[in-house]
């Protein structure tokens, strides 16, 4: 991991730990505050090691093996191997989501527990060229060692969008702060500024990733209009075919998720589709 990856990380999980105290605090004063720093202990062990498959459990991911969606497998795998050689990478695990707008993201601590997600939409989409200028792209969220800071992000946004419903149902009121009652000011404070914070944690993720996984795509392919011709069917259809996204991932994915609801735009982590396939076709 980059050092600046690993800094921001650290930085993630601080943050974490600080707003589930707070929110226990808030909640139901000093046991809260207790109650946080064990949940805070929990996540941060969580969102380390198991961050990638509450991502993917979450999209009800399915195994993609030569026993597991077989056909699949057949089409995809060579594919994946074919690019992990040429960048030196180990083969990660692969996964379907039962998705029919196409999409696909990359997720994993590091190289070694790296997984490459597609969408069912996708696979059908796309013909077997944008698949491989696809997972190039994705493949470079690997290589440039972004993935576990992505993964980590998706897990802490969600924590604080739970927190801040939460804070909506159970917020109470209490007379001190001994009396292990919720404050109902505290408690509102955490409903408005959680989905905010939840968005400033997205932000930390540089939109500078997407065009790096972009150009590492036309490199490892030996072209940029594999990936030109993907975005701009995925641009397409996603619009086509909504998707049931959550805020706390859209980022995950190689073009953000379209689901129709406005709040989504406020979590954008991706440049436009437009300005990555002007820089792409720059690299023609």
């Amino acid at each position: 991991m980059t050092t600046t990856n690993t800094l921001k990380t650290v930085l993630l999980l601080g943050l974490l730990s600080a707003i589930l105290l707070v929110a226990g605090e808030a909640l139901a004063g000093r046991n809260g505050l207790y109650m946080g720093l064990g949940v805070a202990a929990l996540m941060n062990f969580a969102g380390y090691f198991f961050s990638d498959k509450i991502a993917l459990a979450s999209y009800g991911a399915q195994p993609v093996t030569e026993t597991e969606n077989p056909e699949v497998y057949r089409r995809v795998a060579p594919i994946v191997q074919g690019l992990c050689q040429r960048m030196g990478l180990p083969m990660p695990r692969l996964w379907l989501l039962p998705e029919e707008s196409p999409n696909a993201f990359a997720t994993g601590r590091n190289p070694a527990h790296a997984s490459v997600a597609f969408t069912v939409g996708i696979l059908r989409l796309m013909d077997d060229r944008e698949i491989e200028g696809v997972v190039a792209h994705e493949l470079g969220h690997v290589l440039h060692r972004d993935i576990l800071i992505s993964s980590v992000a998706a897990t802490i946004a969600a924590a604080i969008m739970f927190i801040s419903r939460m804070a909506f149902w159970f917020g109470g009121s209490r007379d001190d702060e001994d009396s292990g009652g919720g404050n109902a000011v505290a408690a509102i404070l955490m409903m408005i500024l959680g989905p905010i914070a939840a968005m400033l944690i997205q932000m930390a993720i540089s939109r500078s990733r997407e065009y790096s996984a972009d150009e590492a795509s036309a490199k490892y392919t030996g072209t940029p209009h594999e990936l030109i011709s993907a975005l701009g069917k995925l641009e397409d259809y996603s619009h086509r075919i909504p998707m049931q996204a959550s805020p706390s991932t859209a980022h995950l994915f190689i073009i953000k998720p379209f689901t129709g609801q406005w709040f989504m735009r406020l979590f954008s982590t991706h440049p436009s589709t437009e300005d990555r396939i002007a820089r792409l076709e720059q690299m023609r």
